[in-house]
């Protein structure tokens, strides 16, 4: 059995702010998915994503409402979200609750871009898995924009996909 895999893209967590804010929070992050299939490639985006960085700690937590994804096509947006994939019925969000790891090495009084390690967990259809990705986060005039790429391999251990013991 081939192995399909889900890459969301977490991007432009931006928030406009004053240097000696310690907390940037935004609604108008951006997300994408994206998955390879033998029938397709199939990619969505999400522009109204809730992100908050906080530039003490290095805390950072994203939020991001399943069911409205935009797709190409409607019957994938069907298919994402039906119960046997995403079910965002009962599972409306998806999210990343963790830390920038080498914060310290940000100065945020400065508009540089810099290169991050974000590490977390995500939690996608119910489940929590722990996750750590490479990042870039620029800092320019008062604004923070965090953006990664998390791809997530195996998609099966976050319950999605088809139930184990069914083929086609």
């Amino acid at each position: 059995m081939k192995k399909a895999f889900l890459s969301m893209a977490f991007a432009a967590i931006a928030v406009l702010g004053v240097n000696a804010q310690s907390k940037f929070v935004t609604r108008m992050g951006q997300a994408t998915i994206f998955s390879h299939t033998d029938a397709e490639d199939i990619s969505a985006t999400k522009n109204t994503v809730t992100g908050v960085i906080n530039t003490d700690s290095g805390d950072i937590a994203i939020s991001i409402p399943v069911q409205s994804f935009t797709f190409v096509k409607a019957l994938m947006q069907e298919h994402f979200n039906n119960t046997n994939f995403m079910d965002s019925k009962q599972y409306p969000r998806m999210t990343l609750e963790g830390k920038i790891i080498n914060l310290s090495a940000i100065d945020f009084s400065k508009n540089v871009k810099y290169e991050v390690t974000v590490a977390g967990d995500l939690t996608i259809r119910g489940t929590t898995k722990p996750e750590t990705e490479a990042a870039t986060m620029e800092v320019n005039n008062g604004k923070v924009t965090v953006s990664s790429k998390f791809i997530v391999k195996e998609i099966g251990s976050y319950g999605l996909g088809k139930p184990m013991g069914k083929k086609k």
